[in-house]
């Protein structure tokens, strides 16, 4: 196992392990800061590495009227997480019984009589505990006195000395500016659905098409994008994909990630696949008839194909997701 639902279901094995504690939706650059210490000291002293994460996000319970996009659901973020490094990620239910709790709560249940931490690794502005009353100073107190250490990640900032955060990602991928998303990120942003079945319109003009349907709230832009895409079994292909509401056939349809696999020639239905969105083509565009729509259709193919080709990854990450 690799994700605990409770800390019940903690091995003793996991116990004394060194602790990261966030959100991490995304596990973007700014995360990865804060990971990585954790897991360089779990190598120091030769001991697991968990990630204590909520589940729901914390902002669902608390604003369950504003709609937030999550980058990386549960079980696409301990993907990478694993990916990463660590043994394993537990995913604290998030209810308002457990908000309720104080901070030493916190402490006593979570970090000590749970986990048992040896080290904790979290960012500068934690808190934690009814009303958010334990704060870093809080923390670090309460494991002098309980017997863990603390260390605290400053903000990593990008090359223009800006704060990475999931907000600023969301931003980027609404606005269709991918490479600035996928750059915040350090890997391809990663999208992950079972395979539905269309009107199979792009059979007849050549282009059959895998489709998934993502949450409706995706701030992913409407428009055409080069990826790789990722069977259950491993196998990865590149291809074409189209995100919206195709609006030269059916302009009022519900919005579909359908994606034009290279080399894929099989029935995979119900299969629930992986789409490494690689690189930004052009926005959804209305054209006036099908034959107009398959020239572009082959322009795209073609533009794909030769970004895809010459792909280097972004980083150590990247490199084990996407390629």
């Amino acid at each position: 196992m690799f994700r605990f639902k409770s800390l019940q279901d903690l091995p003793d094995a996991l116990r004394g392990s060194v602790v990261a504690i966030g959100n991490f939706d995304g596990v973007h650059r700014g995360h990865q800061s804060v990971l990585e210490t954790a897991l360089g000291f779990a190598r120091d002293h030769d001991c697991p590495a968990l990630v204590l994460t909520f589940e729901p996000h914390p902002r669902q319970l608390f604003q369950p009227d504003v709609p937030l996009f999550r980058i990386t659901p549960a079980h696409m973020k301990a993907d990478i997480l694993r990916a990463l490094g660590f043994d394993g990620v537990i995913e604290i239910p998030f209810t308002r019984e457990f908000a309720s709790h104080t901070a030493d709560e916190f402490v006593d249940r979570v970090l000590v009589g749970g986990l048992a931490a040896r080290q904790v690794v979290t960012g500068f502005d934690f808190h934690f505990g009814k009303n958010r009353q334990g704060g870093p100073a809080f923390l670090m107190e309460a494991g002098e006195t309980r017997g863990f250490h603390v260390t605290l990640v400053d903000a990593f900032r990008d090359g223009e000395a800006e704060v990475v955060s999931s907000s600023r990602v969301r931003d980027r991928l609404h606005a269709g500016d991918l490479a600035g998303a996928n750059e915040l990120l350090g890997y391809r942003y990663r999208v992950e659905a079972d395979i539905v079945r269309g009107k199979q319109l792009g059979r007849t003009l050549g282009y059959p098409t895998a489709n998934m349907a993502l949450p409706e709230n995706a701030a992913l832009r409407h428009g055409i994008y080069a990826v790789r895409f990722f069977r259950p079994d491993g196998a990865s292909y590149d291809g074409v994909a189209s995100f919206g509401r195709r609006p030269t056939v059916d302009e009022n349809g519900v919005a579909l990630l359908e994606t034009y696999v290279f080399g894929l020639d099989q029935e995979i239905y119900g299969e629930t696949c992986t789409v490494a969105v690689c690189a930004f083509l052009r926005g959804e565009e209305k054209f006036d008839s099908l034959e107009a729509l398959t020239v572009q259709m082959k322009k795209d193919e073609a533009e794909a194909r030769a970004i895809l080709s010459a792909l280097e990854p972004l980083g150590h990450l990247d490199r084990k997701l996407t390629f």
